[in-house]
């Protein structure tokens, strides 16, 4: 018997897993634990997801679906091969593959699950999740906040006194997320108004830098042409490297991205302060939200017990270094941002299962603001899943390398 929680997010799905009284990220891809939030539909009418839907998305472009959770409530269909689909169903295939994938690692199906969504989503966009659910074949779910189960997940590594408040940044891969929480017994309580900016994420970063290979290299993009595969899979290839490139200048002062297309190769250096500057004033964007947020929650920086940064986009070390000198307060890292989330999830989800409380197994690391230390977490590995298709209604997102 386990429970189980799942992050959903706008460019990454991550799921974990709660038994005897502990929480473990469940891998769900070849090559990572999360997986991209990718759906994409064959010729022969049968739908993929994940990691083999990334893949097959450099060929068929026209038959994949990305960030598709930006798309929820848009009554717009979203088209994969000309069939239309709407958002809340992208999901629910998400969904469903992740419970499948999950259910044949563990031997067996949950025997609860806990799905996050954002602290700002109003009636409308939790009631089409709702509906997401359901075509997932999930109708027995329990919803939580991305705050609350990231702060519940944090709880679990951090000593906190009932009534500590704490400030949750959550930078993911579509959206930006900020809520004041404060420690009530075994769970949270969202203080105030949570403040959120949904276009800014991981792939608006990666705009940024693919903008910045595109004026480096002059016209040699501008003038491909559309309708040639050949064209469209380097471009597809060109984002993935300013996406890998992005990440790589977390750890590294700069790095080269490849411009491989079909008439034309070149090599583009980008340094970690040409990034920074191109994202800095987005961020500042996220800092004054999240001061907001604490102004709606009638909290002072002074009285947070820390700020726990969530999403992977989150890693960047200027992240750190803004909210630090912008709050004067710890800044809490989890190793993995992106599982968070997901963990928190499983925890909540066991409260349907009654089990104990202990240890799970990664933990975040408490930092004074300007230099958070990350310490890295296993992520067991498993293959990824193929689900089944039902057309519903959904929107052709614009196409954008995961964050």
């Amino acid at each position: 018997m386990y429970a189980l929680g799942i992050d959903l997010g706008t460019t990454f799905t991550a799921a974990a897993v709660w038994r005897d009284g502990r929480a473990e990220v469940c891998s769900l891809g070849s090559r990572a634990a999360a997986v991209p939030s990718v759906v994409l539909l064959r010729e022969d009418e049968t739908i993929i997801t994940g990691e083999p839907a990334n893949r097959r998305a450099l060929s068929t472009p026209h038959r994949v679906a990305r960030e598709f959770k930006r798309r929820l409530g848009d009554v717009t269909p979203i088209l994969l091969g000309g069939v239309p689909y709407s958002a809340e169903a992208l999901m629910g295939r998400m969904l469903r593959a992740v419970v499948d994938e999950v259910s044949a690692r563990e031997g067996g199906a949950p025997s609860a699950v806990c799905v996050s969504h954002p602290a700002n989503w109003g009636p409308y966009k939790t009631d089409l999740l709702r509906q997401a659910v359901r075509v997932a074949g999930l109708d027995d779910a329990t919803f939580t906040t991305e705050p609350e189960a990231a702060a519940v997940f944090y709880a679990q590594q951090q000593r906190m006194p009932d009534g500590a408040v704490v400030a949750v940044y959550d930078l993911g891969g579509g959206t930006f997320d900020a809520a004041v929480l404060r420690r009530a017994g075994d769970g949270f309580e969202i203080l105030g108004r949570p403040e959120g900016i949904e276009r800014l994420g991981g792939i608006d970063i990666d705009a940024a830098v693919y903008a910045h290979v595109a004026r480096a290299v002059g016209s040699a993009l501008t003038d491909l042409d559309e309708d040639d595969g050949a064209a469209v899979a380097a471009v597809a290839r060109l984002r993935e490297e300013c996406t890998q490139a992005k990440e790589a200048l977390s750890a590294d002062t700069d790095t080269t991205i490849p411009v491989l297309l079909p008439s034309f190769s070149t090599e583009v250096r980008l340094t970690r302060a040409e990034l920074e500057a191109m994202v800095r004033p987005a961020l500042q964007d996220s800092i004054d939200a999240l001061r907001r947020a604490l102004r709606s929650a009638g909290v002072s920086p002074e009285e947070l017990h820390s700020v726990l940064l969530v999403g992977g986009s989150s890693r960047m070390p200027i992240v750190s270094q803004l909210v630090g000198a912008e709050l004067g307060r710890p800044v809490a890292v989890d190793a993995h941002p992106k599982h968070a989330v997901a963990l928190g999830a499983a925890r909540l989800a066991s409260d349907a299962l009654g089990s104990p409380v202990v240890q799970p197994v990664a933990a975040p690391v408490v930092q004074p603001a300007a230099a958070p230390v990350v310490q890295p977490v296993a992520a067991p590995v498993v293959a990824p899943v193929v689900a089944p298709v039902v057309p519903p209604v959904v929107t052709p997102p614009a196409a954008a390398a995961p964050a």
